[in-house]
């Protein structure tokens, strides 16, 4: 017979860097502890970057338990990103302790894990675990593009994150492809087919 407790763990779980050009995607798995709640949950997407940083701290404080997992650029290139997210994932999961008895996946698809899983469209807004998670995501993955932002300051990694503004663009044609890119990207993939073709 299952235990009270064992109701209890079930983990949300998101990524964060999906649509970058840089960089590497994360996923965050957070199992919260309904004695503990954390007030003001949502997705990350909707809320400033000081009150997600004031949120995860109290996530990884209260959380039964918490695990960030990623998957680099040469797995995101080799892969495909979908690929690579999930296996970002995988990661996150895996590394939970206590181990969860169900995941609660953000999108529609789910990656393979060692316990029951379903995938939920939107589960960032709906469901706690999974806001928990795409917040914890998303402060660790800002935070690595501020930590590759010193390894590579001429791109602006701390201001756009990877994602594909115009700053971002024109930093790319200037300095051109960096360790740090995905060349898989098409922006990416077609400036290096440009660098070829006058080579």
């Amino acid at each position: 017979m299952s235990s009270p407790r064992a109701a209890w763990l079930v983990a949300g779980v998101d990524e964060a860097g999906r649509g970058p050009l840089a960089g590497p995607v994360l996923a965050a798995a957070v199992i919260l502890d309904p004695q503990r709640p954390v007030v003001g949950l949502a997705d990350s997407k909707t809320l400033a970057p000081a009150r997600r940083e004031v949120l995860a701290g109290q996530i990884r404080a209260y959380a039964l338990a918490w695990a960030v997992g990623s998957a680099s650029v040469e797995e995101i290139d080799r892969l495909n990103i979908l690929q690579a997210s999930l296996l970002a994932m995988s990661r996150a999961v895996a590394a939970l302790e206590p181990a969860p008895v169900e995941a609660l996946v953000d999108g529609n698809q789910v990656p393979r894990l060692q316990c029951a899983a379903r995938a939920i469209v939107r589960g960032d807004v709906t469901e706690p675990a999974i806001s928990a998670a795409s917040i914890l995501a998303k402060v660790a993955r800002d935070a690595e593009m501020c930590a590759l932002d010193r390894v590579f300051p001429g791109y602006d990694f701390a201001r756009h994150k990877g994602y594909p503004t115009p700053q971002h663009l024109a930093a790319l044609e200037r300095y051109g492809v960096s360790p740090a890119h995905r060349r898989s990207f098409g922006p990416v993939r077609r400036l290096l087919g440009q660098q070829n073709a006058r080579t």
